[in-house]
């Protein structure tokens, strides 16, 4: 009883700070108090280390490299916002991620407000950031100047050196040797690389590699259902590579709560007592080989939702992982699982679908209608203008998930050109 009482006055406790007014917010941070306001301390006095205010997320060892991470870490790619920033310190959410080209640049931009505000908290963030678009070592060097630059810090403890990998190919020894230097020159602490299609290969090849410290993977309780990501996982666990899931939450194109499927998940985790959302964060870090859940977090409502969920320490059972596999089966044709190499080899000439899907679903399921618009804008013209004449029947044979993708390429040419 006393257990379910506690639970009870932890979630209320974490409902209440997620409605409180700014000025609350800032008074209770520790980075936001006066310098000047020192006390005259008894030397006699233990200093001991003083107890956090709030409840801190369980930390996890990221692979080989022995740091201590958060098992829920925040993703910036909507984020531009200092109060956000502030707010996930308070729970222990001290790794940040980013990318040479969220929001514009702005998301780092605002990482580096933060450092000229706060420099002392730099010692206590584990900053970690991509080099978007880089096509070989030159720009990948000339990405890292600029994020450098922009968060206004001397380093980078890790960088994704290839962002959105889809080719174990561009893991080069030109690269590798890169890595060493930008090591040695003490610019970069950890080396990596993200990936959201082909991701088994990526990661079986990676297992592989001696230089790579960590990996950023999407990974939800969809994609947990394929055996050959499970195994690639394995390997790379095995390795000592450090695991960070993304796109933790298995958001599939246009997802609503309005199939029998939508509200029977729905319901069944509302009965335990978290959102279908909370369900999807607790499913991946069920995985002891995830060192983190790399979330998106746009208010304070969001960061107690998902802290809470990392907080409760009540586990899924499998009758609840069950439901999860049933609901992704289900529904699996609004979901794109990323395997690229699929479509790519039934439509030679348009090597890009897996890219649109993903582009619909920040359209459909974010509401980042300008971004997605922006990525679609970038497919050479000479593919947009095949986009609707081709014969797309091989590829929805060979999709596992059995996506409509004639339909779904004709809806991202109509919401996105």
């Amino acid at each position: 009883m006393k257990e379910k009482q506690d639970k009870i006055d932890r979630r209320n406790f974490l409902k209440t700070m997620g409605a409180v007014g700014l000025g609350s917010v800032l008074a209770s941070t520790r980075i936001n108090a006066d310098p000047n306001d020192s006390k005259v301390t008894d030397p006699n006095t233990s200093k001991e280390p003083q107890k956090p205010k709030y409840p801190q997320v369980p930390r996890r060892k990221l692979g080989k490299t022995g740091i201590d991470v958060p098992s829920l870490s925040l993703g910036t790619n909507r984020l531009d916002n200092q109060i956000i920033l502030r707010n996930t310190l308070k729970w222990g959410v001290n790794y940040w991620d980013t990318a040479n080209s969220y929001v514009g640049g702005n998301s780092e931009l605002s990482i580096g407000q933060f450092f000229s505000k706060n420099p002392q908290e730099r010692k206590n963030l584990f900053i970690v950031t991509k080099a978007s678009s880089a096509k070989n070592v030159e720009n990948i060097e000339k990405r890292l100047q600029t994020s450098l630059e922009r968060m206004n810090i001397k380093h980078i403890d890790l960088y994704y050196g290839v962002h959105g990998l889809s080719d174990p190919a561009q893991l080069t020894d030109e690269l590798k040797q890169w890595v060493k230097n930008a090591k040695k020159r003490g610019l970069i602490r950890f080396f990596g690389f993200s990936t959201h299609k082909n991701m088994a290969r990526n990661l079986a090849a990676a297992a592989k590699l001696d230089w790579i410290d960590a990996i950023m993977t999407s990974y939800n309780f969809r994609l947990m259902q394929d055996d050959k990501i499970q195994a690639a996982l394995d390997a790379c666990y095995k390795a000592g590579i450090g695991l960070v899931a993304m796109k933790s939450l298995g958001l599939r194109t246009g997802h609503k709560i309005e199939t029998e499927a939508d509200k029977k998940v729905t319901g069944h985790f509302l009965q335990q007592g978290f959102t279908e959302v909370q369900a999807a964060i607790k499913a991946v870090l069920a995985d002891e080989r995830i060192s983190s859940a790399c979330v998106g977090m746009r208010s304070i409502t969001e960061i107690t939702s998902n802290v809470d969920a990392v907080l409760d320490k009540k586990k899924l059972t499998q009758a609840d992982l069950g439901i999860l596999a049933q609901y992704a089966r289900t529904t699996c044709s609004g979901y794109c699982a990323g395997c690229a190499d699929l479509c790519d080899s039934a439509l030679p000439r348009i090597s890009c679908i897996s890219d649109i899907m993903r582009y619909l679903m920040y359209y459909n399921s974010y509401g980042r209608h300008d971004k997605a618009r922006q990525l679609f804008a970038e497919i050479p013209v000479r593919v947009r203008n095949k986009l609707l004449t081709t014969d797309y029947n091989l590829a929805e044979v060979r999709c596992p998930q059995h996506l409509p993708i004639r339909k779904l390429v004709a809806e991202a040419v109509r919401k996105l050109a």
